[in-house]
């Protein structure tokens, strides 16, 4: 381990090959199915290197189900209601094909999303009581229960079969989600749609992969300190930053980012001072009026690569520095490393396995949500990891550390060589980063 620290729907997807397609056996499109709904597809493509995955969305940005290879055949818990979904596969060549697939559930499942609160097209203010309930026909039962406010923006996750929150939302109109995931694998969802009156805060900065403001450092073993007198040339490190790369790029604006050279295990660290401090974005917040007042943080990403076998691990950090503290909240997905998350121990200065698992796909896009909070007793809580579909619920506390002189909100994004330091490349689009 090393140490450091709208709305287009996609389904119009990459690069479509002529000879590309999915097809779809189960279920048939316009028809009336019963929960669990069985989808049986297959995929073919042009491409020399074959079919590298194929994946089920039951709603815009909401992808239920994925697995590696040119078939899938699988079960999804879905409440009544009908469905635009769209089976999709994405070739070893950056290209991608997809079937619509539309689809009745009839209410005679025993899974679903009960919401009492809010109302679906209601007028609220905020902050907004959420409140719903869940069931399934999963023996073992349901595992967690989560809200969307947004296509891939998980704004609170809670273990079991109920919740009852408050979220704080800006004025505006939200095509929310509320879903559950049980213990078989399968999920419900049950969509409302609100409209908020007045409004807070809230803000983000997006497609940040293409702003400027990140700084690029090596990190050599066996200290991890940044190199001063290393240079993106090598030879101990090499490393690049690509902005406007077009293909592979689910906007047509991705950032394409390479490691190499000649000193294994060794990392390459981008950094970018968002608010405060050295501030790329023209928030210095030279009063000292904003960051004290942030206490929740999401960095949501893409990424893509063609052999992501190849990397030690990849790092995303969200960092808050005022009053000679530092809460660093540390995220590592050790792939080649082992498969698994670690988050960072600021007070330790140490990686501290999860237990979750970190498999993120080769050849097609991973979508990456991670949520945190600095509570209102200055403690870090680092709450959860929303891989392709997949959440995690962390609620780990920890206390903060030192950070003497500094002050501001930044964000880091980081890829570890292996132990040959076999070069590699990663490929990120949108990135956004909420704070409020």
């Amino acid at each position: 381990m090393h140490k450091c620290s709208t709305c287009v729907f996609l389904f119009a997807t990459l690069v479509t090959s002529a000879f590309a397609g999915v097809t779809v056996t189960s279920p048939g499109n316009g028809s009336t199915v019963s929960s669990p709904v069985h989808f049986a597809a297959t995929a073919s493509t042009s491409c020399s290197k074959g079919v590298s995955a194929m994946g089920i969305y039951t709603a815009p940005y909401v992808l239920a189900y994925v697995v590696n290879g040119a078939s899938l055949s699988t079960d999804l818990t879905l409440s009544a209601g009908t469905y635009n979904t769209v089976v999709e596969e994405w070739d070893n060549c950056g290209g991608a094909a997809t079937t619509p697939v539309t689809i009745t559930v009839n209410g005679g499942s025993s899974s679903g999303v009960y919401v009492t609160k809010p109302a679906n097209g209601a007028s609220v203010s905020s902050p907004v009581n959420f409140v719903a309930t869940a069931t399934t026909s999963c023996s073992k039962g349901v595992a967690a229960m989560g809200i969307y406010t947004a296509p891939y923006q998980l704004a609170y996750s809670v273990n079991g079969a109920s919740l009852n929150t408050n979220l704080t939302l800006s004025s505006g109109t939200y095509n929310t989600v509320v879903q559950e995931w049980d213990n078989c694998g399968g999920s419900a969802v049950t969509p409302v749609t609100i409209t908020v009156n007045g409004g807070t805060t809230g803000s983000n900065f997006s497609s940040l992969q293409s702003k400027g403001g990140w700084t690029g450092y090596a990190l050599l073993p066996p200290g991890y300190g940044i190199c001063s007198s290393c240079k993106s040339s090598g030879p101990e490190t090499t490393w690049s930053w690509t902005t406007g790369i077009k293909s592979p790029s689910l906007s047509g604006n991705a950032t394409q980012t390479t490691i190499g050279g000649s000193t294994v295990y060794s990392d390459v660290l981008w950094n970018n001072h968002l608010i405060g401090d050295f501030s790329s974005q023209g928030m210095p917040d030279t009063n000292h009026t904003l960051v004290p007042t942030l206490h929740n943080f999401v960095y949501d990403v893409y990424f893509y690569g063609s052999n992501l076998e190849n990397s030690q691990a990849l790092e995303f950090d969200i960092n808050q520095f005022f009053n000679d503290q530092g809460w660093i909240w540390g995220h590592e997905c050790r792939i080649a490393g082992g498969h698994e998350w670690d988050t960072w121990d600021n007070v330790k200065k140490k990686w501290v396995a999860t237990g979750v698992a970190c498999n993120p796909i080769s050849n097609g896009w991973n979508h990456l949500t991670i949520t945190v909070q600095r509570t209102s007793s200055n403690q870090l809580l680092f709450q959860s990891i929303t891989l392709n579909g997949k959440t995690s619920n962390l609620n780990i506390s920890r206390p903060p550390g030192t950070a003497v002189g500094w002050y501001g909100v930044t964000v880091n994004y980081q890829i570890d060589g292996n132990s040959k330091q076999t070069p590699y490349t990663v490929d990120i689009d949108n990135l956004t980063f909420t704070y409020y």
